[in-house]
Order: C-alpha cells, then structure tokens, then sequence
C-alpha cells in the first residue's frame, strides 16, 4: 500500500506582515496544488517539495525581493538535506517558512538601444519596485518596439543584473540587437488542405516585397479564419533570412469539415411556432467559397394572419477585389400572410463586404426585387431596382451573449421602380449597448435603439415589405406581433413609414447557468417619413429566465403591456439566444 502524506501544510511568512505577497506565495507553491489535486505517494510529495524551493523562489524575484530565505521541512526534516536515495516513506507534516528580506529597487535600468516611438513599461524605471516581471517586460518591449519598425530578427543580446543586498537596489541593463530591416519574402502553404494554394495566398494577403509588421502577420492570420474553411491557422516566420533580407512565411491551416447544417426554433404563444434551418457548403470549388441555404417558416399556429414561409440561397467568395472584400450573390423567395396585406416576392442580388477593421465593415450591393402584394389598396405589383448599404460596427465581447460592449448597424436602401413606381429610400439603424455592473459580468445592463423610415412615395406607393409595425420578439415584447400600424379606418391598417423602437434589460446571473432578466420596450409607428410625433406609441414589460448553453442562452420571456391599446394579456417567447 502507498503512503500517505499531507496530514498538514503550512506555509508562513516571516518578519513584516505582507499579506500580497502571503496570497502570492501561497497561490504559486507547488505542495499547495499537489494537497489540493489529492496527492499522497511520499515519493511524489519529496519531489514536489524540492520543485517548490525554485517556484517560490521565482515568485520572491517577481516581486522584487532577492535576499529571500526559503525553508521547507518534511517532519521537522529540511527538504534539500534529505538524500534523494534516502526519501522518507511517510511524510506527515509540512512546514514552509520564507523570510523574504527587504524588497529591492531599481538603480539603474536601461535598454538600448530602442526603437524610434517605444516606450517601456512604467515599472522598469530607477526607484520602481525591482520586479524580476519588469525586467522581462521590458526587454519585450524594446524586441516589440523593433519589429514594428520592420526588424522582424531583433532579440535581446546582453543582460546585465547586480543585486546590492547592503543597499537592497538591482542594476538591470540589457542590450538589443535590432538586425536589418526585413521586407516579407514568399508565402509556403503547408498541411493537407483542400483549399488551392494561390488562394491561401491571396485571402492572407501579406504584402511581398514591403516591410515587414507583425500586424500584418495577425491580419492575415484572421483573413484565412474569417472565411470558415479552416478549423486552425498558424502563420510561422522562416527562421533566416534570405540573402536579400526578405524572410518567408509559412502558412499551415487544417481544414474545417466541408459540410455544415443547424436548426433553429422560437415560439410565441400569439405568434405561433417559428421553424429554421440551414445548410451549408465550405470550400465548394477549393477557393474557400461558402453556399449557405436557408429555409424558415413561421407564424405556425399563431394569430398573425397566417404561415410565412422564406427560402434562400447565398454564395460568398472572399478576396474577390483585395484581400479585404468578400463577393457575395443571393436570391431569396418569400411567402409572406400578415394581417393586413399577403406579399409574394422574390429578390436577387449581387454585393461586396468590405472588411475596415476588426469591428468595422461595410456592405455595398445591387438588388432587383418584384413583389405581388394584396392589401387594403388592392393587388398591386411592384418591381424595384433598389442600391443597398450598410455600415456595422460591432464591439461586443461575444456575438452569442453579450456582457460589454456595443453594436451599430446602419442601413440605407435607394431604390427605383422599373414600372413607373416612386422612387425613394429605405433607411435603418439598429444601435445596441452593453455594461457589466460588476466586473466579472454578474449583473449586465443591456441597451437597444431602433429606428426605420421610408422616404419619397407615399404610404399607397410603397411596397407592404418596404414599411414597419411594431409589436412581438423583435421590437415590443408584452404586445401582439405586428399590432401597432397606421389605421386607415373602418377596420383596414397599413404599416407606417416611420418606426422608432427602445428597448432595456437588467441581467442577473442567479445560480450555475440560469440567469434572470427584467426589460421594458416601447414601439413607435408613425403615417409620416421622419419622426413628428404624429403617430403612435405602445409599451410593454416583463421577467425572463435565461439558461446558458454553448449555442447560447436559451430564453423564456414572460411580458405584458404597459402603455398603449394595441393589445392586453400576457405575452410568452421561447426562443434561444438573448432577445438582443
């Protein structure tokens, strides 16, 4: 049978009280984690305690103190005095004392030479706490500082330390050697990937022949992950350089699996049941293409007139006109049964996405559109040459469920009739925020704004799909879905030309992975083309429960109207993720 140890551990600072620098000494011992891991052989307990002399040493230098005195006796025993032949068989009590001495400061610290615009690190400074971390810090900063100046090869040549223990100062002195200035060279594709090897080079679009930057390097990098195909991509620099002081690249990825397909469902009980699917296609032609089928039917049982049905289609190419801009085409059939009007429409349309930033991009399109519309005004047709933009600027810290952050989308749609149809524009904003109210993201603050406005015809020329309600999921929870518009008298509505939606939660992480959520909205819908006041208001609020999964929460909101007389009663949506 094994022996067993760790009947006690103590580990004791001596001589002034620092509770920090306890916590870290505690949190870093090595006998600490093997006690909390369940480890009883003696012989593994000896070894961990001879590890744990170098492991609480290294936490003393982080800290600034180079006179530490470490003890750690097994049995009254000292650890490093025992012979690693002789090791006890039974270890029972553990005492580890460290007398950490007086911290020490910097004297003198310098790095040179340094790159034009680098700045070091606030704590690598004479009279600074001597913190061995700073010390590292900073000579990655000044490796840091190069390489953005193009020198990819720089690296730390000398280190020079002195410790003074009579005045308790430490000299820091490190040299840098920058290496010429490199400019990439070729690109190498590596790994079994379907995807062809120009194409690998034209999505990462590094710049052959200009200087070198690692943020290029992270560019292209996340270039080659946006587009889906591959499951991991690492780009790795040659370890010389060429004779011309180019360096090349090597660009390994690992495909993701070519197929993909989900499933979606969200229920109302004044809405009915919404069902959605999808399927899609990575790498179709071995460029990293990407065709995606949609199929959603809704209103399922519910009192919105009757079921809504939409199919899809989408195929993206990315590095169609720069590395940057992905080309997009799409067709879209939709079955449309509402209150107040039925639409059948198809729209086919070609576009590019425009990536600025991380968290800006931009979609610039053509699309031609016909729809056959029966309403109040009768059975109309409409075909429409429409020019659609967007601009989204997303922050958040994760798509699925936010906890800080904000999101912008702003749309504008001009657009044209082919049949003697007004012309005018649609525009769109959909602005969201989020704060954490406690750091580590337990209670959330979350923010919505919307608004919608139909500019040029009016109200009897525009298309029923060019014009908003408000009401359900998606702007007023607690009212009937779509049940704000402009009435037109004796029983015949139609939607409004301008839309204005406010919406706010308080989150509540509550145990594991429920959450509580308390929102109110409010919904505008106005006959005019910008907002006068003219129109009306509804509101409603209500509790929802969220549970975390890794598709994202799933959610129950219970609501009811607050303010208007669009409707009454209690509202329920099941769906998943947040309702913003």
């Amino acid at each position: 049978m094994p022996a067993f140890a760790f009947d006690s551990l103590s580990i004791r600072l001596e001589g002034a009280q620092n509770d920090a620098l306890q916590k870290r000494l505690r949190a870093s011992s090595l006998l600490r984690m093997a006690q909390e891991d369940g480890v009883s052989d003696a012989q593994d307990v000896f070894s961990t305690a001879l590890a744990d002399y170098q492991r609480l040493l290294e936490t003393l230098y982080a800290q600034g103190y180079y006179s530490g005195v470490i003890h750690i006796r097994l049995d009254g025993r000292e650890a490093a005095a025992i012979p690693p032949l002789d090791a006890p068989d039974r270890i029972g009590k553990i005492e580890v004392t460290v007398a950490p001495g007086k911290q020490f400061r910097f004297g003198r610290a310098s790095v040179a030479p340094l790159a034009p615009g680098s700045t070091l690190p606030e704590g690598f400074a004479p009279g600074q706490p001597a913190h061995s971390t700073a010390v590292i810090e900073a000579a990655q900063a000044a490796v840091d500082g190069w390489r953005l100046a193009g020198h990819a090869k720089a690296q730390p040549t000398t280190q020079h330390l002195t410790a003074n223990h009579a005045r308790q100062i430490l000299d820091a002195e490190i040299g840098i050697a920058p290496g010429p200035e490199v400019t990439f060279g070729t690109v190498q594709v590596a790994g079994a990937s379907k995807v062809r090897p120009n194409r690998i080079r034209r999505i990462a679009g590094l710049p052959v022949g200009e200087k070198y930057s690692p943020l290029q390097m992270e560019k292209a990098a996340n270039r080659l992950r946006r587009t889906g195909a591959f499951r991991s991509v690492t780009l790795s620099e040659a370890e010389k350089l060429n004779p011309d002081n180019s360096m090349d690249v090597t660009a390994t990825v690992v495909d993701e699996k070519p197929r993909r397909f989900g499933a979606g469902a969200e229920l109302s009980n004044y809405e009915g049941l919404t069902l959605s699917g999808f399927w899609m296609h990575r790498n179709l032609q071995g460029r990293a293409e990407r065709l995606r089928l949609d199929a959603k039917v809704a209103g399922i049982g519910g009192d919105t007139g009757g079921i809504d049905y939409t199919m899809s289609a989408r195929f993206e190419r990315p590095a169609v006109f720069g590395a940057d801009t992905k080309g997009y085409a799409y067709l879209t059939l939709e079955s449309l049964d509402e209150v107040d009007y039925r639409s059948d429409n198809i729209t086919l349309g070609i576009g590019t996405t425009r990536i600025f930033t991380d968290h800006l991009e931009g979609d610039v399109e053509i699309a031609l559109s016909h729809f056959e519309t029966n309403d109040f005004y009768g059975k109309r047709y409409f075909t429409l040459l429409s020019l659609p933009t967007a601009l989204r600027w997303d922050h958040r810290d994760s798509i699925l469920n936010p906890t800080r952050g904000h999101y912008v989308n702003a749309q504008m749609t001009p657009f044209v009739g082919l049949a003697g149809e007004t012309a005018g524009a649609q525009l769109k904003l959909d602005s969201r925020i989020y704060r954490s109210l406690v750091g580590d993201g337990r209670f959330v603050a979350a923010g919505r704004f919307q608004m919608g406005s139909v500019m040029g015809p009016e109200l009897s020329e525009t298309a029923p799909d060019f014009l908003f309600y408000s009401g359900g999921g998606g702007t007023v929870r607690g009212q009937p879905y779509q049940s704000l518009n402009v009435d037109l008298g004796g029983g015949n509505a139609t939607g409004g030309r301008t839309f204005v939606g406010v919406s706010g939660e308080l989150r509540a992480k509550i145990s594991g992975a429920f959450s509580v959520v308390g929102f109110a909205d409010a919904g505008y819908i106005g006959a005019e083309s910008l907002y006068d006041g003219s129109g009306s208001w509804h509101s409603g609020a209500g509790l929802g429960l969220r549970y975390d999964t890794v598709v994202g929460p799933v959610r129950l909101d219970v609501a009811g109207p607050l303010g208007g007389d669009t409707g009454d009663g209690v509202q329920v949506y099941i769906g998943i993720g947040q309702a913003f």
